[in-house]
């Protein structure tokens, strides 16, 4: 039977679109998710997939073309089939009404329990077993649990993952303890006299930390056992398609969720092993502070890391092969990350390659092609690589690229039925994407829907001081994909208002917006709460929101740290306020 295509809705407000350009013909060969069409809303102009694959059997409009949205515009199927006549060019078929009212009942509601698919369970058997308890594990099991599956989840250290144990919250933690640090600092310019020096107890901080580590854990464990997720603890690994193996014991499960998560990676170089060398998992236990601490690498890890040791009072070196700090943020931002990395007492190294870790007197020394640092201890902090030990018998049978599970927008592997979310697929390497990837396959999992995971707009945080965040394009980017033209706002912090009572003077918000729109294709900031800022341009950008609504439209409380990103919008558009009048 031909399959519809339709005017999506691509936006709560849209109503219609227009068919600007066919990208197909009648008769040509189509894939899957190939464009098939350009359409254009009253905001962005973007491209239509195919849902299936086969020959464009029919275009029912043309170009130019204003259409309703959820009306069929074409079919697509195989060679020589027939369709349906068209109904109508006013109204939704009612072909493709029926259609899309199926597709979005077969869609769960948040809370509710979708209808039991698949084969009934066997004596023994789960609907769902999921490999890995960390952000994206966890998610998983209590979605599929609470859309009535029965299910299993392994988990070989503590639950919570790397997020919960080794990275998010203990650094977090600790960025905290370090904020403190600067505000008794900066305290004696605001009247408040401090006769003290701060001294950091390592030991109470490493105690604080691991009771905020254990509050999280412990509450996700007694979410789990809420949804009545059954939980094992042991190494699990993949024995067959429908098969867990786990200390010992075999589980079987009608479908698999992979998440696995990820390791420290450990480069091949010379004196790696040297025994003052950590990675970040290490050095969250560290109960003495060292006088002089070399960083490898000026990632996110490594500086926020850099950040809360250097207010705790060590000598800090940073060493980046990169030729400046997180480069996978814009530009802008790595050049005010550096100046403030900088101005708080951390030295930074950048386009250095390391050679070797020698050993001076028993203290390690970081060699690079530049000159040498010497250490107390080094921390390796050059990423994180996707732990495939959970592929077991099928590591062979389950496609991977670049060391990381290969799997499509529905999180789907190569082999049915089982799902890679997280770290494990590498597409974005972050906890919260981990949350949605593994609500999705939860969903897909239980209700057959086929739902995609859209990671288009996930913001990434830096929580160093001041802190960071971005979401969309970079500017490099920007430029690249949009040669007809982009504009940049920009508005820095020492100009609003909340900012400079805090004393938190420092950062900028940079708006990147496409020309002809007025879609906004990126966000980037540094300053304070800059982290939390972040998630109005995330919202504003999945809902397709303009420049020109958040300039002209949208009121910001006053004062705000928020109030910059709307001053930034206006800025772009020429229009703003409270910066100085541009010569024309």
């Amino acid at each position: 039977m031909a399959t519809e295509l339709y005017m999506p809705k691509n936006g709560m407000d849209m109503t219609e679109g227009t068919i600007v350009r066919w990208l197909k013909n009648v008769g040509d060969a189509v894939d899957k998710d190939e464009a098939v069409m350009e359409i254009e809303t009253d905001k962005i102009t973007m491209e239509s997939e195919s849902p299936v694959s086969g020959v464009l059997l029919a275009k029912l409009y043309e170009d130019g073309a204003v259409v309703p949205v959820l009306t069929t515009v074409g079919y697509i199927g195989e060679a020589g089939e027939k369709i349906p006549e068209k109904e109508s060019v006013a109204e939704p078929s009612a072909v493709s009404r029926s259609a899309t009212e199926a597709k979005e009942a077969a869609k769960p509601a948040a809370g509710t329990k979708a209808p039991e698919t698949g084969t009934p369970l066997r004596p023994g058997e789960y609907h769902v077993a999921v490999i890995g308890g960390g952000p994206a594990g966890y998610v998983a099991a209590i979605r599929a649990a609470q859309l009535g599956g029965r299910v299993i989840l392994f988990e070989k250290d503590t639950v919570g993952g790397t997020c919960l144990n080794r990275g998010c919250i203990p650094t977090k933690t600790y960025l905290k303890t370090a904020e403190y640090i600067h505000h008794i600092k900066g305290a004696a310019d605001r009247g408040i006299i401090v006769n003290a020096e701060t001294r950091v107890d390592m030991p109470k901080v490493v105690a604080y930390k691991d009771r905020v580590v254990r509050t999280l854990t412990g509450g996700v464990a007694g979410l789990l056992k809420s949804n009545g997720v059954e939980v094992i603890k042991g190494t699990a690994r993949l024995k067959t398609a429908t098969c867990v193996e786990c200390e010992g014991k075999t589980y079987d499960a009608q479908k698999i969720i992979l998440c696995g998560g990820s390791r420290a990676i450990r480069i091949p170089i010379p004196g790696v092993d040297h025994k003052d060398v950590m990675t970040s998992d290490d050095i969250l236990a560290l109960t003495e502070l060292p006088a002089r601490l070399g960083i490898i690498g000026g990632g996110v890890i490594g500086c926020e890391l850099a950040s809360a040791f250097s207010a705790f009072g060590c000598e800090v070196t940073i060493v980046e092969m990169m030729d400046r700090v997180v480069s996978m943020f814009d530009k802008d931002v790595s050049e005010e990350l550096d100046k403030s990395l900088q101005k708080n007492g951390v030295k930074v190294m950048c386009g250095r390659k390391v050679e070797e870790i020698a050993d001076e007197g028993g203290h390690p020394v970081i060699v690079t092609d530049g000159g040498r640092v010497e250490c107390d201890k080094v921390l390796l902090s050059i990423g994180r690589a996707s732990d495939l030990e959970c592929l077991g018998a099928l590591a062979d049978e389950i496609r991977t690229e670049r060391g990381k599970v290969t799997v499509d927008d529905t999180m789907e592997t190569c082999v049915p039925g089982i799902y890679a979310c997280g770290d494990i697929n590498g597409r974005v390497m972050l906890a919260h994407a981990a949350f949605k990837m593994g609500e999705v396959a939860a969903e897909n999992c239980m209700t057959g829907a086929g739902r995609k995971c859209d990671l288009r707009y996930v913001p990434s945080c830096l929580y160093t001081s001041p802190e960071a965040a971005g979401v969309g394009l970079t500017e490099e980017k920007a430029r690249e994909l949009h040669p007809e033209g982009i504009r940049i706002g920009r508005f820095r912090m020492v100009a609003n208002g909340r900012s400079l009572a805090s004393g938190e003077t420092e950062g900028f918000i940079k708006v990147i917006v496409d020309d002809k729109y007025g879609q906004i294709l990126g966000v980037h900031m540094v300053g304070g709460m800059a982290s939390e800022m972040i998630a109005e341009p995330v919202a504003l950008m999945a809902m397709e929101i303009t420049v020109n609504e958040v300039a002209g439209d949208i009121i910001h409380g006053h004062p705000s740290y928020s109030e910059a990103f709307a001053e930034a919008c206006a800025d772009a558009l020429g229009c703003c306020i409270h910066l100085p009048a541009k010569k024309r």
